[in-house]
């Protein structure tokens, strides 16, 4: 684990390409919690929020990094208040929109996981054609975890694998790790091999729980608001000096 650090842009290319991870999972916490300590309402933080996201996406394109992972609203989230979860809503609807032209002109792909229901349709349409515009794409890809759990994952993914074999697609020895990973909504992406926790939090709290079993974690102690370039530097050189053995020695 390590804190946030202050660090010059031009440091980072301290870090060479073959070091850095190619996917970076994260964990944004704290939006509400920053806004209470300046006594401004909850949603006035995920409104500064925002712009963390579009500083950390556009740096994670310009490093060339193959995919960034954002968890932007879990399956839990909805027992929030209502007025809480419409702004959330509206806050992603008007990202997809105002971002769009950025995303292509910085060749990002988008991607969404997590469940549809209970998104509003004026927010789906917005998601969905932003992925349609970024789909020719082929630089970065933003993954957003949005309405996300990952034990949810995990059911429908087996579930999937269930039906299989009972339509007679798949044969019950035949399930492997790679099955499963093939039906989870990240099926096709290179699992994180750095997961990144703001607020100090040392949880995972129900974010891909598969994909993150040999990813490296980082915890800061500064709010998603707080969050800069310079702090995902910072992460990218931790990363870099990880001595990373998957179970195994170094040689």
């Amino acid at each position: 684990m390590s804190q946030s650090a202050t660090l010059t842009t031009d440091q980072a290319f301290e870090v060479p390409p073959e070091r850095r991870p190619r996917h970076v999972a994260v964990i944004m916490d704290g939006n509400g919690r920053w806004a209470q300590r300046r006594n401004l309402p909850r949603i006035e933080g995920h409104r500064r929020g925002v712009n963390s996201v579009r500083q950390t996406v556009e740096e994670a394109a310009r490093l060339h990094l193959q995919q960034l992972t954002l968890f932007c609203l879990s399956s839990e989230n909805w027992k929030r208040p209502q007025r809480e979860l419409d702004f959330l809503m509206h806050l992603l609807e008007q990202y997809m929109i105002e971002e769009r032209a950025t995303i292509l002109r910085q060749n990002i792909v988008v991607s969404i996981i997590g469940r549809r229901e209970g998104i509003p349709e004026a927010t789906l349409r917005e998601m969905d054609e932003t992925v349609r515009l970024s789909a020719a794409n082929n630089g970065t890809r933003l993954c957003l975890a949005i309405n996300y759990g990952s034990r949810l994952e995990i059911v429908d993914a087996t579930r999937a694998i269930a039906r299989a074999v009972r339509d007679g697609h798949l044969q019950v020895d035949q399930i492997d790790e790679q099955t499963i990973s093939d039906h989870l909504y990240t099926r096709g992406m290179p699992d994180p091999d750095l997961l990144i926790r703001t607020a100090g939090e040392m949880r995972i709290s129900n974010y891909l729980l598969w994909q993150i079993s040999y990813a490296e974690l980082w915890v800061t102690e500064r709010c998603w608001p707080e969050f800069e370039i310079a702090d995902l530097h910072q992460a990218l050189r931790d990363f870099a000096g990880r001595d990373r053995r998957f179970g195994g020695l170094k040689s």
